[in-house]
């Protein structure tokens, strides 16, 4: 608990410096360090450094909803790109929810950053927000690297996590294209997938794993497995489901718009609902508090 409190500082530091509230390793001070200022939101632009690629129709409009009611809290930190032009660094999520809302001006924050501070502070943001898949964590970690001549022990302290973590994301990179479709989706955890790098059946593992809702020890079970017991289904990793259970996860996945998984025993079991985002979290709270009032 000790080593996550001081990554979570470590992280509060580093976007705290690029906002410009304090000194860090990670940016020299721009100049002029102006406050929070508006800027309308056609003049800005979304960041090709940017490694978050998906915004999940739901969340954005729950954000705009907010935006509507309570303004944005947070300014967006942009850098200029020309003539009343620019550059989203971190907040691109906050920009696209405002337009959405009927908001024509935002708060912003402008820095001067060079192409490497702007995919750190992006990478930075979005971790703490835990917002990016596993798969866009593992780019924006191999962009730093290849492009910016980090080390992973840099890397590391820039992040606030662990070299093993990033040794093991850029890991995933090695997986068949089908596997990290599924990561993206969030149909495979990274726990899943890490047992897959390596394997030439990856894909077909995969798609076993998602079919029939392993947990994950179950998944590395079912890779462990001698061929002939995957070949024959008789591994005890690989549960089969009826089709009104199949059927009843679809209905309660379509419904809340999450993977939902059911696992059963007997009469007994669990429901398992899997969300990527805090604001997906509070929406299956609040629906199963109304559910309950």
């Amino acid at each position: 608990m000790a080593e996550e409190a001081k990554a979570a500082n470590r992280l509060g530091r580093g976007l705290s410096a690029l906002l410009g509230y304090e000194e860090a390793h990670l940016v020299k001070p721009a100049a002029p360090r102006g406050g929070p200022r508006t800027l309308p939101v056609a003049q800005l632009s979304p960041s090709p450094l940017q490694p978050r690629k998906n915004f999940a129709p739901e969340t954005l409009e729950e954000l705009a909803a907010s935006i509507r009611e309570r303004g944005i809290l947070q300014p967006i930190l942009v850098r200029p790109k020309g003539e009343d032009a620019y550059e989203i660094i971190a907040g691109e999520r906050r920009w696209r929810a405002s337009q959405m809302a009927g908001v024509h001006e935002v708060p912003v924050i402008v820095r001067e950053l060079t192409d490497a501070q702007v995919l750190e502070a992006a990478l930075i943001e979005n971790i703490q927000r835990e917002d990016l898949n596993p798969v866009e964590e593992a780019r924006a970690f191999k962009a730093l690297i290849d492009r910016f001549s980090h080390t992973q022990e840099a890397l590391s302290r820039v992040v606030g996590k662990s070299r093993s973590h990033i040794a093991n994301a850029l890991r995933l990179l090695n997986l068949p294209a089908g596997v990290l479709t599924l990561l993206e989706a969030g149909s495979l955890t990274a726990g899943h997938a890490r047992p897959l790098v390596g394997r030439q059946d990856a894909e077909d593992l995969a798609k076993r794993i998602v079919e029939a809702g392993l947990s994950v020890r179950a998944a590395e079970d079912l890779v462990r497995a001698p061929p002939a017991a995957k070949a024959s289904g008789s591994t005890h990793a690989k549960p089969e489901k009826d089709a009104d259970t199949l059927g009843l996860e679809k209905e309660l996945s379509d419904a809340l718009g999450l993977k939902v998984t059911i696992h059963t025993k007997g009469e007994a079991g669990e429901v398992r609902i899997a969300y990527r985002t805090l604001e997906q979290l509070d929406e299956v709270c609040a629906r199963l508090k109304r559910s309950a009032a």
